[in-house]
Order: structure tokens, then sequence, then C-alpha cells
């Protein structure tokens, strides 16, 4: 394991005109992270991820919880921590000013590498930077100020990588591009510890991954697991009928929820359920405005967990 965390908890307190506010941001967080995978914390805005990450990376202290980190105690040993690894947050830290090669320069001076010069130049190509490398921060795009970031967070050759929502604002050209260098960076034996609100990104970077909600795990395993856990399929029904259609349906489903004027039956084998579902449907009159079928998703996780939906949490999938 690169990294073994038990009950990390961290609390707040903020004072504003309507007085002193305590915030557990972080309720009993614990994880562990194999050599060599993409480990993901999936969750909405508010959920936990970043005060998190900031944590195992030693920027703040944890109110409770022990972690090791690389075979380093995270309390006892935090600057040894942070020689092994790399962090990148939400805002990326790439100045307007300085170039991308003086930037990563400079980063490599101040972890100490050996050759600079040869591991700037390494850091460049690595991330497709090598023709930018001059050009100032402000006239980067999005995309490659993020892989700027990332390069600045791996160029003294950490065994470890944070990524804080990583593709946050990015087009999806620029995602898709990340999601591929991310990848590299596992093939090539970096373990990342990558937090995120998006669905899609979780599903398909992810090694294994945590969801949290109000600062605690609900759920943990591959994302295959996950979604098998919830069940098989689901079909997703329009209605003006919703209540009434779930008490049709509920003898041929494992679980059913309504959500306004939808409805998700949660099935073990869609193809074969379906056809009998609408019977039942059309015996007892209830219309249908649409039906769709498709196979368990995160989101369904998230609201078998939580009773909600991650959109309705407050993130955009």
């Amino acid at each position: 394991m690169i990294i073994q965390a038990h009950g990390l908890r961290k609390t707040f307190t903020t004072r504003s005109r309507k007085g002193v506010q305590t915030v557990e941001a972080v309720r009993g967080v614990g994880l562990d992270v194999e050599k060599g995978e993409i480990f993901g914390v999936l969750g909405p805005n508010g959920a936990g991820k970043t005060t998190t990450i900031r944590m195992l990376a030693t920027l703040i202290t944890p109110d409770a919880g022990t972690a090791v980190i690389a075979g380093h105690d995270l309390l006892k040993e935090p600057a040894a921590v942070r020689r092994h690894l790399g962090y990148v947050s939400q805002a990326g830290g790439v100045e307007d000013t300085a170039s991308a090669r003086a930037q990563i320069m400079m980063a490599a001076r101040i972890h100490g590498v050996a050759d600079p010069g040869r591991a700037t130049a390494e850091a460049l190509d690595r991330f497709g930077l090598t023709e930018l490398a001059d050009r100032p921060g402000r006239t980067l795009s999005g995309g490659q100020k993020r892989r700027v970031a990332i390069a600045l967070g791996l160029v003294h050759g950490p065994p470890l990588l944070f990524l804080d929502e990583p593709t946050t604002g990015l087009d999806p050209q620029n995602r898709a591009n990340l999601w591929d260098r991310i990848r590299q960076l596992r093939e090539s034996g970096t373990s990342v510890l990558l937090s995120t609100h998006y669905l899609d990104e979780a599903d398909a970077l992810c090694d294994r991954l945590m969801i949290v909600d109000h600062g605690r795990v609900v759920a943990e395993g591959t994302p295959a697991d996950l979604k098998r856990e919830v069940s098989g399929d689901v079909i997703t029904l329009r209605t003006d009928q919703p209540g009434r259609a779930a008490e049709t349906v509920k003898a041929l489903a494992r679980e059913t929820r309504v959500d306004d004027d939808l409805l998700r039956v949660y099935v073990d084998d869609g193809e074969h359920t379906l056809p009998g579902l609408l019977r039942a449907l059309e015996e007892q009159g209830v219309s249908l405005t649409s039906i769709a079928l498709d196979r368990s998703t995160l989101d369904d996780v998230f609201l078998a967990k939580t009773g909600r939906t991650l959109r309705d949490a407050g993130a955009a999938a």
C-alpha cells in the first residue's frame, strides 16, 4: 500500500455576522491505495474531497486519525511524506508571467532534483509541452495549463500524485487528452489519488474509488463492483403516475425509486424484464412518455446510498 489512512477527521470554525459556525468537513474517512493504481474520491461539492486530500498532502493537520504514506507517518514525518508525493490543486498554481520551462525548472530546484535542466526537459516532453515551453502562462489554454500543473507536481519523480478536481472547467477534448495523460502515469508506475465530481471521469479512470457525502465514506470498491451491487440494469420511466407505476412493477424489481415524474426500476436483467414490465403497466392503464434501459451508473450508486442523485447534491456529471 502506498496510502493507508484511518479515521481522518477535520472540523473548521468560521466566524461571520451570523456568529460562530462549526463545520465537520471530514468525519472518520479511511482509505487504502495500492501502488500503481488510480484511486478516486467521488462526491458532490462540499463533500470533503479536497479537505481529505489536503490532509494527506500535509497542507492541513487532521484533528484525528492516522495515515502512513509511502512508508512514512503523516503526523510524525510530514517532510518525508512531502518528498514522496506531488500535489496539483484545483487552481493548478501556474503563474501568468513566467514560462512553463521556468516554472518547472524552479519546482525541480525546490525539490532538490540533482539535474534540474534534464528533469525539466523530460517533464516538458512527457506532457507534450516542449513547443510551448517558453510561452508565459497567461498565453496557455486551460488544458495546457493543467498539463503544466501536473508537470510541476511530477518533475521530482514522486511515486504518488494527488490530483484535486483535475479537469474542472476543461472542454471535452482537453478532458479526454488529460485522461490519457493520467492513464499514462499509472502505466509508468505512478500511483494517483484523484478527486472528482464527474461521474464519467470516475468511471473511466479509476481502478477503485470511494464515494463520499457530508464528510463520510458511503461506498467503496471498483466502479464495476459498485454498480453491480446496486443492480445489473436500470429502467427509467417517465410518467404522470410514478407512484402507481412503482406499485405496479414492484414484483418485477429489486428496487424502485421515484424522482418527480421519473421512476427508476432496478432489475437484474433489463432486456428480459422489460417486456413483462410494459405489459403490466399497460394492463393497469399507466401511460408512459419515455422509457430508457441502461446499465446502472455511479449516480445510481450514490442515489442508493444517500437517497439523492449526485446531480441533486450539487455536482455536474
